[in-house]
């Protein structure tokens, strides 16, 4: 039972210490059970293992994760399992948006809230490397609970993976001297054409949207240079076609990241073995275009 125990506790300690460096904040209990409020159900209470919050970039409004926190060996990754986590997660995500005693709980007063869901799936034994989008792709959506409009969000252990290994190399940095401290750094969102950043000086975190997409950016003021500013760029992708360094160098220049007080760093894990001769090419391809 303790060993059982222990295991489950790594999935959340992981996450609290993930999700820390993308300026999340945790709030309210964890591990609590709260009331159910839809008796199509059949339960009467639905767990939360942790809820986190961040400032949404462009919105005035904060979101609150729900999470589901799983601690699998990789015998234990099956697409069964996964089907039944999301599902209950779904129910779960529902009830929350109705449910007073989980607002009680989690909701700061005064604020514009927008609920989502997480299902965190940590390999604690570190074996798994099968396709587990495949294991995603799998549920039938149409029979999950997912109220309109809200977001139910998997990682996986190739995301979770991905994730931490950003996470280490910022903590790392941090600590090298090579990026200023945690409250002067914030992760990067641009004015679009339809979407202005409405609360840059609160929303410093990283979007879940952001945390699932193929480039995570932070910006920063270089512990030198008041006047510049730096952007660190970790890239998922492993830079096997030029197209999509062209792709990355067209946001960077439209969104005017890159200029001549900027310093700009790309880093990229278990990269293809010609990615950097291909974004070399991509550069001379867009500058000749």
């Amino acid at each position: 039972m303790a060993e059982t125990i222990n295991i489950a506790k790594m999935a959340e300690k992981l996450s609290t210490e993930l999700f820390n460096d993308f300026h999340w904040e945790r709030v309210g209990p964890a591990n609590a059970n709260w009331e159910c409020v839809d008796e199509r159900h059949s339960e009467k209470t639905h767990p939360s293992d942790v809820v986190f919050y961040y400032d949404n970039p462009y919105a005035l409004s904060r979101t609150y994760v729900t999470c589901d926190l799983k601690s699998y060996a990789i015998s234990s990754i099956t697409k069964n399992a996964i089907a039944i986590a999301a599902t209950r997660l779904a129910r779960s995500l529902s009830c929350a948006e109705n449910s007073t005693d989980w607002q009680n709980r989690y909701l700061h007063q005064n604020v514009s809230a927008e609920i989502c869901a997480l299902l965190f799936v940590y390999n604690h034994d570190g074996d798994y490397d099968s396709n587990f989008q495949n294991l995603v792709s799998s549920i039938d959506y149409q029979k999950l609970e997912v109220p309109p409009g809200s977001k139910l969000f998997v990682l996986g252990p190739k995301d979770i993976f991905w994730l931490n290994n950003v996470r280490y190399d910022i903590v790392y940095m941090r600590g090298n001297g090579e990026l200023p401290p945690k409250q002067k750094c914030a992760f990067h969102y641009p004015n679009l054409v339809r979407k202005k950043n409405v609360q840059p000086e609160k929303a410093k975190a990283a979007t879940l949207e952001m945390l699932t997409g193929p480039w995570i950016i932070m910006e920063y003021q270089p512990l030198t240079g008041a006047a510049r500013r730096g952007f660190l760029i970790y890239y998922r992708p492993r830079g096997e076609h030029i197209e999509e360094f062209l792709y990355l160098i067209d946001y960077i220049l439209h969104y005017q990241i890159l200029d001549e007080d900027t310093d700009v760093h790309i880093k990229t894990i278990a990269p293809d073995p010609n990615s950097h001769s291909r974004f070399g090419r991509a550069i001379d391809q867009y500058v000749h275009e």
